[in-house]
């Protein structure tokens, strides 16, 4: 039994490297798509508002069944229709991280969007007054408060992103998950296995929690009470 738990806390190690991966995945795209939508050009901001609109439309589990059995069928069919008789499998990993932050990066566009629409637009006009490049005034003025403002919805995003790598499980990837249904079939306890998975989403998320809530508080300093 003690080295069915082992496996699994191996697995965990996985769903770490998964969710942190997918993580810097969906902030890149939430700032291209708050930019984008954000910018004032329609052919910018009509893709970036499709883009989050169908996501948060489909169901993450439909999305990822689809970004995987779909992108291998769209390359291998590329491949044919190029002449080559080579076919492609999507690497579990990759597939995983780039599907959940794809995924995610919708949530991440509206909520690092909302936060740069809290900021006063009056700062970012005084700055460029002073001659401020807007690439100055973003990393000076705008990113500063952004975080502040985003931390909270960001937080709820990165906590419920971590449950969601249990949907990796379902492509192959031996994250803890995958690996407690297979100890539970060989065993026959799955009881036992899946709340010992279950208590560590939860101190993953526990432990993510109170490091959010001290850069929150970090970035709160001078405008709201302090609570750590």
């Amino acid at each position: 039994m003690s080295g069915y738990y082992y496996s699994i806390l191996q697995g965990a190690l996985l769903t770490v490297a998964v969710s942190l991966a997918s993580l810097l995945v969906a902030t890149l795209i939430g700032l291209v798509g708050a930019a984008a939508k954000l910018s004032g050009r329609r052919m910018l901001a009509w893709p970036a508002t499709v883009y989050t609109t169908v996501v948060r439309g489909i169901p993450e589990l439909l999305m990822m069944l689809l970004i995987f059995y779909g992108g291998a069928i769209g390359l291998n069919s590329l491949l044919e229709a190029l002449g080559s008789d080579q076919s492609v499998d999507l690497n579990p990993f990759a597939a995983g991280v780039l599907t959940i932050g794809f995924i995610y990066g919708a949530y991440m566009t509206e909520t690092f969007r909302g936060a740069i629409l809290a900021i006063p637009k009056g700062q970012m006009e005084a700055a460029w007054a002073f001659g401020m490049s807007p690439m100055r005034t973003f990393m000076r003025i705008t990113l500063p408060q952004m975080v502040r403002y985003a931390l909270p919805s960001f937080t709820n995003n990165w906590l419920v992103l971590i449950k969601a790598t249990a949907l990796v499980s379902l492509i192959g990837l031996h994250d803890m998950t995958y690996l407690a249904k297979q100890a539970s079939a060989s065993v026959r306890e799955p009881f036992a296995f899946f709340l010992f998975t279950a208590a560590l989403y939860l101190i993953f998320t526990a432990v993510s929690l109170q490091l959010l809530k001290r850069l929150s508080a970090r970035y709160s300093l001078g405008t709201d009470k302090v609570q750590l």
